[in-house]
């Protein structure tokens, strides 16, 4: 899945897919060029699936197709009309014109008797079946097609992965094209090593992938969470979210964040919150269910009020308006002893409270989201804070290193980091000064950890949500005066993919 965040992301900085195709496609032709027999007649089969690996295939065939000395065929695994990708698409239809070319179709494992002639002409095959993202039994004709290349004795080359293998884990779940040599794409995915026996010599071709593609958050990181839900659904199946937070003097916040866990997808939000808000909140909307306990703010001992609902919930949002009361704080300390292995959003007066108690969250499935105070606040104002954002991107990741946690910061540049890597967001405008957007990103983020996705991923993920949404909002009101309450009706994935 990295590889694919980061081919998206190159898009979202402009760089058009068809044109890392075309890079893919020449470099890995190069490198088949350079094995070839000079002045020979050299036969190269190409077999390619419906996928962008087969529009790889596609663009290597029309390089190699260029060298009169080449016999080049390509046969497509599936329906011309079955091909998923625009780029795909195109290339296609440019080797489709090419008479160099020649083309042949695979839509089911029959087709496969009828060209077994030509499958033993042959000096190279090159393997552009699959690509990232495979996982589960191998469909037809595919399975076939990777049975029958493995039976050749030939030279088999794989475009970017050996057909049937996950990359970033090196699993196979079925079966597998067996090559000789893998010319992979960008770097080497971490499933990928030199000299295995599916994946023989590895090779790497730079495509012209920014390196910003991989530390700036983007779309691609947006698509990672936004899956579609499975027909057969109930209740509770996509996240069960617990917030505690609201005081006397705040009642806004924990129902911005409940609202906005809603609105990212979540099946059930509750609020734990003092009786002297409860009717306020339900005021906000019907939709938030509240559990009150006897208190204008929280202390110790209402805490066994709420406390069956930590196994009740899959994620827990902690500090929206909670308030810098001393017993407040005692009592989130208490809290973080019970919650351990629950994941967690740690906003707003909830971090302040762990300035003395870091050792709570270290290795705990927790996201730590501060702004650049409260972040001075959790860290005993000790550290200077870079003005460049590479600078300081690395002094999170090393604080995150630290603590053994995830830090989301927020700021004009959001930067999210854990103590293997940073990533830096920079969607969002300053409208979103105004109070209470840091609660709708809490929400968002609670509301992605609900659904189980990785720490990281969630906040990157509602990193970029926020900030679109905010900058969505600032449009449609035509100017920089909104409110936090703006940003609600905007949530949605599909208004930014």
């Amino acid at each position: 899945m990295d590889m694919q965040i980061v081919d998206e992301n190159s898009e979202y900085l402009g760089i058009p897919g068809t044109l890392l195709m075309e890079n893919a496609g020449a470099g890995f032709s190069r490198i088949i060029e350079s094995l070839l027999k000079n002045n020979e007649k050299n036969n190269i089969m190409i077999f390619a699936g419906t996928g962008n690996n087969g529009g790889d295939g596609f663009v290597a065939a029309r390089h190699l197709a260029a060298n009169k000395s080449n016999k080049v065929r390509v046969f497509l695994a599936g329906s011309p009309n079955r091909i998923r990708s625009n780029e795909a698409k195109v290339n296609w239809n440019i080797i489709n014109n090419l008479d160099s070319i020649t083309k042949y179709l695979i839509r089911d494992s029959t087709d496969i008797k009828k060209y077994n002639k030509l499958f033993e002409k042959n000096d190279i095959i090159i393997d552009a079946l699959l690509g990232t993202g495979i996982s589960g039994k191998l469909r037809e004709p595919i399975a076939s097609i990777i049975k029958h290349i493995n039976s050749l004795s030939s030279t088999v080359i794989s475009v970017d992965v050996p057909s049937g293998m996950d990359p970033e884990t090196g699993k196979i779940s079925d079966d597998c094209i067996i090559a000789d040599m893998t010319i992979t794409f960008h770097k080497a995915k971490n499933g990928l090593n030199d000299g295995d026996k599916n994946i023989g010599k590895l090779k790497v071709v730079k495509i012209g992938i920014p390196s910003e593609a991989e530390y700036v958050v983007g779309t691609g990181d947006l698509r990672y969470i936004a899956q579609k839900r499975a027909e057969k659904s109930h209740k509770g199946d996509f996240g069960k979210v617990l917030i505690i937070g609201g005081s006397d003097r705040y009642s806004g916040a924990p129902a911005i964040s409940a609202l906005a866990a809603y609105r990212t997808g979540s099946d059930l939000v509750i609020i734990a919150a003092p009786k002297s808000i409860a009717n306020a909140l339900r005021n906000y909307s019907p939709n938030i269910i509240i559990r009150e306990y006897n208190n204008d703010f929280l202390t110790p001992k209402n805490i066994p009020e709420f406390q069956d609902l930590f196994d009740w919930s899959d994620s827990i949002i902690i500090g929206p308006g909670l308030g810098k009361n001393s017993e407040t704080f005692e009592a989130i300390t208490q809290i973080f002893k019970k919650i351990e292995d629950i994941p967690t959003v740690i906003d707003a007066d909830a971090i302040k409270a762990l300035a003395d108690n870091k050792e709570l969250i270290k290795g705990k499935p927790y996201v730590i989201t501060p702004h650049l105070g409260e972040f001075k606040i959790f860290t005993g104002n000790q550290i200077e804070i870079p003005d460049d954002n590479m600078e300081r991107a690395e002094l999170i990741r090393e604080i995150a290193e630290k603590y053994d946690t995830t830090i989301l910061l927020k700021g004009s540049v959001d930067i999210i980091a854990n103590k293997y890597r940073y990533k830096l967001n920079k969607t969002g405008t300053p409208a979103m000064t105004v109070g209470g957007t840091g609660d709708c990103l809490a929400g968002i983020l609670g509301s992605l950890l609900g659904r189980k996705f990785a720490l990281f991923r969630s906040a990157t993920a509602a990193a970029f949500l926020c900030g679109k949404i905010g900058e969505l909002a600032e449009k449609k009101a035509h100017g920089p005066h909104i409110m936090a309450t703006d940003l609600l009706k905007y949530i949605s994935f599909k208004n930014f993919l």
